[in-house]
């Protein structure tokens, strides 16, 4: 009897919960589009508080630093000790720094407002997407896809945000934007209570074996520094355009801020469709050549970028956030295999390191721009997708698993 009910546990535990996918991506949608109001306003509170390109590094170095460094702990200390309602804490954190924001009145209480919408991160995305993972049904890349485009999505939405409602009746505003938080955590909490039950049945069917990961540890170690070294090239790249592209267009075509951030948003909408192609195409074709295309097929068009004029920077935006968004969810997913039992510390490893990574992008090139011109930044880091040559050194993880099969076949 307790062999037909672990079964049956186990069975349950590989269906897709579309229900559980979909509400973890609103969540991460609602949580993503209140973070990425902070970027939207950055030219609001240049203006106001009299702000240079380099303070404006440094806040998004604050935010992206709080929201990076702890998320690997967050997610390490989840693998051993998996914690279901702190979804709807991390979702807590971000409304209390919304509010403290909506009344900054210079620097320093913009560096603590947007720090703690930062802490609301790394506590949120480790374990949301792991639940995206335990929610799966074996179909990781559409998972992922599933709960990282809900999270594009929000992000998108910041600078519309931003442009119709901040823009015309002011900082104080922004508060108004704790209403989504609030209904983060309506949403959270059913999921919550879902994930607390999936962790008992799993107690209940007594868990699963340690899983081996298909290459040898110095290969996995090796893997993750390529890894890591192409998730530099995509956010170093990105963090120029989701931080100075208003500048760049006001500044090159003498656009206004509103249309600046209509720009701002189209780029950030083709970011979701191509996070949401990535993971489905990775589960079909292979993880490792959604990297290949994402990452070092992107280079014509940055290099391309810098001398267009106003419609053509449009049309490449477009292409570029569609091509290099499709990466993210087969790295982490690709990151996933290679150590398998670690989901947490690997989610929080790579969405703490893409969050530090855009930082401190957006930081450099902040005080490049006062140097030089955004611009030449943007000149200077067209080069930046090259980096994908390094895929061609990633290990072909389904030759690994067979030869695992073979090993334990021969071991019987």
């Amino acid at each position: 009897m307790a062999t037909i009910h672990s079964e049956s546990a186990v069975s349950k535990q590989q269906q897709t919960v579309y229900f559980i996918l979909a509400s973890v991506g609103v969540c991460h949608l609602l949580n993503d589009s209140m973070q990425s109001l902070l970027p939207a306003t950055y030219p609001m509170f240049k203006a106001s508080l009299h702000l240079s390109f380099s303070q404006i590094g440094l806040i998004a170095l604050t935010y992206q630093l709080t929201a990076s460094l702890l998320q690997p702990v967050v997610g390490s200390y989840t693998d051993r000790r998996p914690k279901p309602f702190s979804l709807p804490i991390g979702i807590s954190f971000t409304l209390v720094g919304l509010v403290l924001l909506s009344t900054a009145s210079n620097f320093h209480m913009m560096l603590l407002s947007t720090g703690i919408v930062g802490m609301g991160s790394s506590i949120f995305h480790p374990e949301s997407s792991r639940l995206a993972r335990l929610a799966s049904g074996g179909r990781y890349g559409l998972a992922q896809s599933m709960f990282q485009v809900g999270g594009n999505v929000g992000s998108a939405a910041g600078p519309l945000l931003i442009a119709f409602i901040v823009l015309s009746r002011g900082q104080s505003s922004i508060a108004w934007f704790a209403i989504l938080a609030l209904a983060a955590i309506a949403v959270l909490l059913p999921v919550s209570l879902w994930y607390k039950g999936h962790l008992a049945s799993k107690a209940k069917a007594g868990g699963s074996r340690p899983a081996v990961s298909p290459v040898p540890p110095r290969k996995v170690h090796i893997s993750i520094a390529i890894l890591v070294a192409l998730l530099f090239s995509k956010y170093f790249y990105l963090s120029s355009i989701n931080n100075y592209l208003i500048f760049y267009l006001m500044g090159k075509f003498h656009v206004s801020m509103r249309l600046a951030q209509i720009h701002l948003f189209i780029f950030l909408a083709s970011v979701a469709v191509g996070t949401f192609v990535g993971g489905p195409v990775g589960d079909r074709i292979g993880r490792k050549y959604v990297i290949w295309v994402s990452i070092l097929g992107v280079l014509p068009f940055t290099l391309l970028l810098p001398h267009a004029n106003l419609f053509w920077t449009t049309i490449l935006t477009i292409v570029i956030g569609l091509v290099l968004a499709s990466a993210f969810a087969a790295i982490v997913v690709y990151a996933q295999e290679l150590l398998p039992g670690k989901v947490g510390m690997i989610s929080g490893l790579f969405f703490g390191l893409a969050f530090g990574i855009a930082g401190l992008g957006a930081a450099l090139f902040g005080r490049l721009a006062d140097l030089t011109s955004i611009d030449f930044v943007y000149r200077m880091c067209a080069y930046l997708p090259a980096i994908g040559l390094l895929t061609a050194f990633l290990p072909d993880l389904q030759e690994g698993r067979r030869r695992l099969k073979r090993e334990v076949a021969a071991s019987r």
